[in-house]
């Protein structure tokens, strides 16, 4: 994609990924490279792993398409604190992963559904903690509203799509973490630090959209 990203192009390249898959796929069919393991040889998420779902709402503004991240409040159980997109745990009584997607976003920050048009998903990501993620992908019309659920979301805001998709912005970081060196993908911007999974789940996006 040269340029700036348009609403059209990012629909088109979506082409292929419309189907959002009506359960997570099996782990023995996920691709090696996507998920924490990814930068990490050797390591082993919690099983058993638990699906989940997100939406990544690209945010249809008049001057540019934005990317909606919320950050967790710091009490979570996980991922505490972190920038992450809306998302969580797919229920017994959802459809499938867009389902999921679709009301966790309603139930964290207030964006309804008929608000959301799916436009298609990323690859399945595997975290550390155990959850195997299916990131739904949607664009959302201004103007909506927000209200956010003071439990789960302590913020929510936007970041350019143009800004996430330029690879100078992206960063291969590494932490110690209870006596391991840990390896993981990392965008800052300005004072949000966006990084790990949600970062990971964007460096696809960026494979998706700027592709050849």
């Amino acid at each position: 994609m040269n340029g700036m990203p348009t609403r059209e192009c990012v629909i088109d390249r979506f082409a292929d990924r419309r189907e959002v898959p009506s359960v997570p796929p099996e782990p023995a069919h996920i691709p090696d490279e996507r998920g924490d393991h990814s930068l990490n040889n050797g390591m082993k998420p919690i099983q058993p792993l638990k699906p989940a779902a997100v939406l990544v709402a690209l945010v249809d503004r008049p001057e540019e398409l934005t990317v909606l991240f919320t950050q967790r409040t710091a009490h979570l159980a996980h991922h505490a604190g972190q920038v992450s997109f809306p998302g969580g745990h797919l229920e017994p009584n959802d459809g499938g992963p867009e389902e999921t997607a679709l009301r966790e976003t309603e139930e964290e920050i207030g964006l309804h559904r008929s608000q959301v048009t799916v436009i298609g998903h990323l690859d399945t990501y595997i975290t550390r903690t155990g959850f195997i993620v299916t990131p739904v992908v949607g664009i959302v019309d201004p103007p909506f509203d927000i209200r956010p659920d003071p439990h789960e979301v302590a913020d929510v805001f936007e970041v350019p799509l143009a800004f996430l998709l330029d690879p100078d912005n992206h960063q291969r970081c590494n932490a110690e973490f209870e006596g391991v060196v840990r390896y993981f993908y990392a965008m800052p911007y300005g004072e949000r630090y966006i990084w790990g999974a949600t970062a990971g789940m964007l460096v696809n996006l960026y494979e998706i959209l700027c592709r050849r």
